[in-house]
């Protein structure tokens, strides 16, 4: 479908139930006339439709269920749609695609997810590309400092559109803008994901900081170290110019380090107040990504040789067993 036709007439489906992509339902309803929704859970579906909310995820968003077309079928919802918006967490990507057989080639596809895909370490676009064949313009990525939780609330918030087709990303820019919802459109869909997954990581270092009451100072001093580490890498992968300072790179960074609604970060600070790696797994209501990412960003990491003290030390924590304040010590000899 070309993106000179209306953006209305471009049906987009929502794929995933959590914060984020009630978030996202949010922003596209607002210039959408319909979306599809596809939830795995026919109880939770009823209950929404029932209440006019997400019984679990962002309740005090009201949705006008009349317009939004609910299934737990997850092809059906991709035979609706001319867009399919990919919001589940990366740890389950794999799980829900494995079950869709419907061509996916023609289709726009959207990635919010902050994530690399298991096993495979590919940024989301890459797999997409290759397993589904996705064409890249066809291919959008979504990044920036962006909480769900804010979206909510209405506060103004800022998010990046990655495509290398830059008409492509700008539609969809225009299907979620709104006033309080301000866009950006970029052509750097790895960098985009990249430090996508990579915030999560340190947010985690940043919570453990936090946990253990190490201070302002020191968190303004990971992160400053921290940004620098994603730029090498992120260059090391994916060589163009880009400016690490935009808000999809060192924004995002900031905000998920910081904020009382990174779930990464208080992840962290559980681990940093004395909880075991397992047991802040089981308390945490959310998934955690950078759990999942340092791994990966880890074992992709094998490849480039980049040096990246900070992913060691948070890696030696969550998969090695290191004392979180022993890491810490060690990374920190590395600052500048």
């Amino acid at each position: 479908m070309s993106v000179h036709q209306r953006d209305s007439a471009i049906h987009v489906a929502v794929m995933g139930g959590g914060s984020w992509a009630t978030a996202l339902a949010k922003m596209l309803l607002r210039n959408c006339e319909t979306i599809t929704w596809y939830m795995r859970r026919d109880d939770r579906i009823a209950d929404f439709k029932a209440s006019g909310h997400n019984p679990v995820y962002l309740s005090d968003v009201e949705f006008d269920v009349n317009r939004i077309h609910f299934t737990s079928d997850i092809n059906e919802a991709v035979r609706r749609a001319d867009a399919v918006l990919l919001a589940m967490p990366s740890p389950y990507f794999k799980a829900h695609m494995v079950k869709i057989t419907e061509p996916l080639a023609d289709k726009i596809v959207i990635s919010a997810i902050k994530g690399i895909v298991p096993e495979d370490n590919l940024t989301v676009a890459d797999y997409m590309v290759r397993r589904y064949g996705v064409s890249p313009g066809n291919m959008l990525v979504v990044g920036g400092p962006c909480h769900a939780e804010e979206v909510a609330l209405d506060r103004v918030s800022y998010l990046t559109i990655g495509c290398s087709d830059m008409e492509r990303a700008g539609w969809f820019a225009h299907c979620v803008g709104s006033h309080t919802v301000r866009t950006i459109v970029s052509s750097d869909v790895a960098g985009i994901e990249y430090a996508a997954v990579l915030k999560n990581v340190y947010a985690i270092v940043a919570g453990i900081i936090h946990g253990m009451k190490n201070g302002d100072n020191f968190t303004a001093m990971m992160v400053s170290n921290a940004v620098r580490e994603m730029e090498r890498f992120i260059n090391a992968v994916d060589p163009r110019t880009r400016n690490i300072c935009d808000s999809v790179y060192l924004g995002d960074l900031l905000v998920t380090s910081y904020s009382k609604f990174s779930r990464n970060h208080n992840f962290g600070s559980m681990i940093g107040k004395g909880y075991s790696v397992k047991a802040a797994i089981m308390e945490m209501e959310q998934t955690a990504e950078g759990y999942y990412g340092t791994k990966c960003i880890r074992e992709i990491n094998e490849r480039y040789g980049v040096d990246m003290p900070i992913l060691d030390g948070i890696y030696s924590i969550l998969y090695e067993g290191c004392l979180p304040r022993r890491a810490v010590s060690r990374m920190s000899l590395r600052f500048t």
